[in-house]
Formats: C-alpha cells, structure tokens, sequence
C-alpha cells in the first residue's frame, strides 16, 4: 500500500474476525517497524507478542479483574491533569460518537461495561503486541521514540490485511501480563497493539475520527 493512502486509512479496529495470524506475518511487520527512527539509534522498544492460550488467559483474568473492581495499576499515567480542556473535550466527543454508532444510551451501564470490557479482552483480536521499555531509561526519554514505532506497526500492517488499535486497557493489570506472558519486572509496559483483520460489520469499524484543521494548529514562521 502507498505510504500516504495508508496514513489517510489508517484507523483504529474495535472488533476483529476470528482468524489466527501466522507468526512470520507479524514478525514480518515487526522487522518493518523497527526501521522507525529513534534518538540516537537507541531502539528502546521491546515487544512481547501474545496469541492463542496465552492471549485468551490475559483477556480472561483482565476481565475478571475488571468486574471484581480490581483497581487498574498501568505503568504510565493516561490521565489528562486538566480536565477542562480541548483535549478532554476531544475524548469526550469521540466517546459519543461511538456510543451512538454502538447503540449504547447514555444511562444503559450494562452496555457501557460491556463495551468497556471489549478493551481489556484486546477488542477479541487473535493477536496482541506488548510494547515495553527497560527500566534503566526514564520513564518519559523513550516515549517519542515509542510513538514512533507504533505507528509505523499499525501503518505496516495495513499491507497485510490487518487492521490494529493502539491501546491501553490490555495493560491495566500489568502483572496479568507479567505471570502469563513472562514479562520481567526489569520492563516497564506501556502500551498494547491489538492486530487481526478487520470485521467490518461492526459498527464501531465504520466510524471515522476527526482531525483539527492544520491551520488552527500551526504558526507559519518565516513564509511569505
């Protein structure tokens, strides 16, 4: 796929088909991915990828976890420390969006839990990426770099088929992933890529975030 139509296409997949991806494919776009720049040539990107038994032994206890009120324990902090701004309301808006394309009114809680459960089993995707970190770098040197990579797996993996979302529920109970995918203490996790082929008769697959206007964004310095 052209780099700017998949940059254009990319979009984050909520609910993917029951079809298993074979481990050469995802070490094909790791091997991809990892040519992403970062500071120095530091690569401090490290990935734990999970399927089949162990994959739905996470998605289970993270669910079990969820309902029994477990409280979440991440390796990095998501919240936003000013509720009131432009990037809440932006959370906000995308929330409803795709409550209204799922069907789920604002007081149903047992829809909204249901959805909430969707994240922590990986949106049901046959195969989930673990991104972590060593933690002799700071907690915040290795993010840009981690961006990086990111995208340039989800990017990657549209060549194949494959659809992805960036996420962060699956690693909520970071020791789920530590007991049953061997992950060290010695890693700090960060983040989750949920990769499968995409059931695009979900209705969340159809919606389509967004942008800001990259004029109300940027300031142009110097141009005539």
């Amino acid at each position: 796929m052209e780099i700017v139509e998949a940059i254009r296409t990319r979009k984050s997949v909520r609910a993917f088909k029951p079809v298993p991806i074979k481990k050469e494919i995802v070490k094909g776009i790791l091997q991809i991915a990892t040519r992403a720049p970062s500071g120095t040539n530091t690569q401090p990107w490290e990935f734990f990828v999970l399927a089949g038994e162990v994959l739905e032994k996470v998605k289970q206890v993270n669910v079990e976890h969820l309902k029994s009120g477990t409280p979440p324990n991440p390796e990095i902090s998501f919240a936003i420390s000013n509720p009131d701004t432009v990037y809440q309301k932006r959370r906000v808006e995308i929330t409803k969006q795709l409550f209204q394309l799922m069907e789920i009114p604002r007081g149903d809680t047992e829809k909204r839990m249901q959805w909430l459960e969707r994240g922590f089993r990986f949106f049901d995707a046959p195969v989930a990426i673990i991104i972590s970190v060593d933690r002799l770098l700071s907690e915040e040197g290795p993010l840009m770099d981690i961006g990086a990579v990111m995208q340039t797996i989800c990017l990657t993996a549209l060549n194949y088929g494959l659809g992805t979302c960036i996420e962060y529920q699956g690693v909520m109970y970071p020791e789920v992933l530590r007991k049953y995918a061997g992950i060290p203490e010695s890693k700090r996790i960060l983040a989750a890529i949920a990769v499968g082929f995409p059931d695009w008769d979900f209705p969340a697959n159809k919606f389509e975030s967004t942008r800001e206007l990259v004029d109300n964004i940027t300031s142009w310095c110097g141009f005539e």
